[in-house]
């Protein structure tokens, strides 16, 4: 049996570019972003939807969002489930050859801890692990 669990969607990421109409579209029915980050080549926003959030990264510079949108175009980056307990969550899929990009947890936004599997692992998805600061589904 796991040590860990998965205690919900904690987000859904959509990477966009300069031209922020998706983004216009989202707060027009979400309303202006809970909060707001600026990251290594990108902004990231994060609209509450009614307990999970929606996260909109928009490319400014170089990195992983210009690199994705380089390859995709804009559109879904990542889904983000929340966990209780990450490490043991990163040990468990490790073990059971998951493919992964992080084999241990980083800092992420709002006081999160997050790691990320590999597209592979899902079908060509990216999934996001989130640990939020007391080890569950962060509140939105």
């Amino acid at each position: 049996m796991k040590d860990w669990r998965v205690t919900g969607l904690h987000h859904v990421a959509v990477a966009g570019d300069a031209d922020r109409t998706g983004e216009g579209l989202f707060a027009s029915f979400l309303g202006a972003p809970a909060h707001t980050e600026i990251g290594d080549g990108f902004t990231e926003r994060m609209y509450e939807a009614g307990g999970p959030f929606l996260q909109t990264l928009e490319a400014t510079g170089d990195g992983v969002v210009r690199r994705f949108l380089d390859r995709r175009g804009p559109g879904l980056h990542h889904i983000a489930f929340a966990v209780d307990r990450i490490d043991a969550a990163l040990a468990d899929l490790d073990a059971r050859g998951v493919p992964l990009i992080d084999r241990s947890a980083r800092p992420g936004g709002m006081g999160t801890r997050i790691a990320f599997l590999h597209p592979s692992a899902a079908d060509g998805v990216l999934i996001e692990l989130v640990e939020d600061a007391d080890g569950g589904v962060q509140d939105g």
